[in-house]
Formats: structure tokens, C-alpha cells, sequence
């Protein structure tokens, strides 16, 4: 019997949560291209699209004719390859295949954007008068490309990550130097180590650290605003296809669990006193040990909690996409191939790899590996 007030009171919390949750608007995903499923969600919207508070200022994106994702950042966009919400992170391109071009000229002083390279060397760009200068002769000068697109008849523009390699150019090339940028180039052979004879043609990195959402992507929650009237931004976890919040989801499992098995034990208590009444009343031995007659105990198996989850080791992919004991690039849950910047996650018992936020969700609802099916200790 006490097992109603219960449920009643666990109905009571998840109507009160769920409606805290609907009084927050929270914008749906959108994509430029459903095929090639680049999601946009905040901070990022396409306000032809979507409503303005389903985006913060200065992440306004536009569709292209083709399915195009671009990033108007100047008179002339950016096209976006990829967007990385958990490690805050975005890809993009130039449509006319010279980013170094646009490097140059780029001022980010006014954008919620940097290019987020302080931990690497910066790429010097340097203007060498000569009439040729082929691949053969940049050779000897490590971490160093033509950039074509920029190059003249009379003139060739290269540029280098080796301070070594700068020196040597200015000295026995003559060549001046033009600028120095702290970006972070990005090119599909980069995690082989292959450094591309011409760098126009490349993708160029950029993150933000303002809203701060990666946290909140991470652990399954969208990012929105608290109200209509300020840049205040929360973390929430919106209803899914079936309509329930996630949270609700597990406080309703709990609700109808805890009291469902206080009325299993219950019933086998009341059970087992009526059968040792009748045994003792027949003169019976007790045979309450028996298990012929009673069950074994159920085991249940449940996920993990949230402490033992993040007590796994976790590893951000690097660009070299190298990640120690294993060669599969793909997450076994979702089906996507591994990006720089991700963040994965691996169980101790088995080593085996996943996208951090695909193994936490199912390590919260299973504690065995989706591989190998083994039990973490």
C-alpha cells in the first residue's frame, strides 16, 4: 500500500519538470543538406530558417542553390565542411579553393571566432622574387608549400611551420616575409604525417569559447537561452520523438521501478509466511530453503552511474587521428568516422574505443561493452 503515495509523488516531480522544461523554447535541428547530415543547432541558425533566438549573435549561417553550408564572416563566405559542438570547434573552406588568400585578409577582431592554435607554431607566409619556384625546390626546407593561388609569373608565395626552414628562405632565397597567423590548417592526409606540396586548396580551423556549450552537447543536453530578454544561455535536455524530456524518462523508470519491487518483495514475503504456517500446521519440515519451490533471486542489470563513467580514460582525437590499440576510424555505435578534436572514450577492461557521448548514453542504460559484452568491475 505504500507504494501509491509513491508513484504519486514521482508523478508530481516529473510534471513539475517537465513543465519547467516546455516553458523554455528550444529550437529544433537544421540542415542545409539532410543527406549529409550536417546538423545545425545553437549557437549556430539560419535566420531565413529558423527563429532568432534559435541562434546567438555573430553564428548566423546561409544555405547555398547546392546544399551548402556558409559562413559569412566577410564580403564573401566561407564554406563549413564540419562543425565539432562538444570541443566548440567548426571547418571551414574557401569556394574558390585559396584559403591562404582569405587568411590574409581575415579580421576576426569582430566575430565570436579565433583560430584557436596557440599550442602550435605559426605559419609564416613569405614572398620569394624568383620565376619559379617548384615543389623539387622547397624540398630541402622542411614543413614547407607553394601556395599557388597566390603565386605570380615573376614571384612565388610559400609558407612554412619550421622556424629553421624561415630563416634559411630569407637568407639563401631571398624571400620577405609577409605575415605571420596562428591558425590551424586542416587537409584529409594530415593524420598520415603528409605535409601537401600546395596549400590553397586547404581548410582552415576556427573555434569559440562564448556561449560555452561543450559540456552540455556532451552529456546529451542542448544549449538555448533562459528568456526572451537577455544573452543568459542554460543547458536542457528537450523532448525527444516520443515526447518525454530524457530526464523524465529516467525519474518515470525509477517511479514505476522502486514501487513495482517493493511489491514483488512484499508478495514473496507474504507468500513465504503463509506456506511456514501451513507447513508448521501439517507438521511439515521446514523446507523454506528449497529451491524447487522458491525462486532464485532476479538479477537485474542496470547501467552505471555517472561517477564510474567518467572515471574512463578519455582521449581528444588529435589531428593525426592516432589513438593507441586500434585501427577502426569508425564508432561502433553511431556508424561515424572518427574527426580531429573528438573527444572519445574507452573501457578499462577491454580498451575498446567510442565517441565519449555514444558510450556515456549507453553505459547509463547497459553496463557491458557494445562489443565485446564484457562488465567493467
Amino acid at each position: 500500500m505504500k507504494s501509491i503515495p509513491i508513484s504519486i509523488l514521482w508523478l508530481v516531480t516529473l510534471q513539475f519538470c517537465w513543465c519547467s522544461q516546455a516553458s523554455v523554447e528550444i529550437c529544433s535541428t537544421f540542415s542545409c543538406n539532410p543527406t549529409e547530415q550536417d546538423t545545425i543547432m545553437f549557437p549556430f541558425h539560419v535566420p531565413r530558417n529558423q527563429s532568432n533566438r534559435c541562434g546567438y549573435p555573430g553564428f548566423d549561417l546561409t544555405c547555398g542553390r547546392n546544399g551548402q553550408t556558409f559562413l559569412n564572416l566577410s564580403s564573401k563566405p566561407l564554406t563549413v565542411k564540419a562543425i565539432w559542438y562538444t570541443d566548440q570547434l567548426l571547418l571551414v573552406s574557401d569556394p574558390d579553393k585559396c584559403i591562404p588568400k582569405r587568411l590574409l585578409t581575415l579580421n576576426l577582431t569582430s566575430t565570436p571566432f579565433s583560430y584557436g592554435a596557440e599550442d602550435m607554431p605559426p605559419y609564416t607566409f613569405l614572398n620569394c622574387s624568383r620565376t619559379k619556384i617548384t615543389n623539387l625546390d622547397t624540398s630541402p626546407f622542411p614543413w614547407t608549400s607553394v601556395v599557388a593561388c597566390l603565386s605570380g609569373s615573376d614571384y612565388t608565395v610559400l609558407t612554412t611551420l619550421e622556424k629553421e626552414s624561415e630563416e634559411e628562405l630569407v637568407d639563401k632565397m631571398k624571400c620577405k616575409v609577409m605575415k605571420r597567423v596562428n591558425a590551424a590548417f586542416w587537409w584529409k592526409e594530415m593524420y598520415e604525417g603528409y605535409f601537401p606540396p600546395d596549400m590553397s586548396d586547404v581548410s582552415l580551423q576556427l573555434g569559440w569559447s562564448v556561449p560555452n556549450c561543450g559540456d552540455c552537447v556532451l552529456n546529451g543536453g542542448v544549449c538555448s537561452f533562459v528568456n526572451d530578454s537577455d544573452l543568459a544561455v542554460a543547458c536542457f535536455f528537450p523532448p525527444d520523438s516520443s515526447g518525454l524530456p530524457r530526464s523524465a524518462k529516467y525519474a518515470l523508470v525509477l517511479g514505476a521501478g522502486i514501487p513495482a519491487i517493493i511489491c514483488m518483495i512484499g508478495l514473496t514475503y507474504y507468500i513465504s509466511s503463509r506456506a511456514r504456517a501451513r507447513n508448521q500446521n501439517r507438521g511439515y519440515p521446514n523446507i523454506e530453503s528449497s529451491p524447487a519451490i522458491f525462486p532464485q533471486p532476479m538479477i537485474l542489470t542496470v547501467g552505471l552511474d555517472r561517477p564510474t563513467i567518467e572515471s574512463y580514460p578519455k582521449t581528444i582525437l588529435g589531428e593525426s587521428k592516432r589513438f593507441p590499440n586500434t585501427s577502426d576510424g569508425t564508432c561502433p555505435i553511431c556508424l561515424s568516422d572518427y574527426l580531429p578534436k573528438e573527444t572519445l572514450r574507452s573501457i578499462p577492461e577491454c580498451n575498446h574505443f567510442f565517441h565519449a557521448d555514444c558510450i556515456d548514453e549507453w553505459l547509463r542504460m547497459n553496463a557491458t561493452c557494445p562489443l565485446c559484452r564484457k562488465s567493467p568491475q
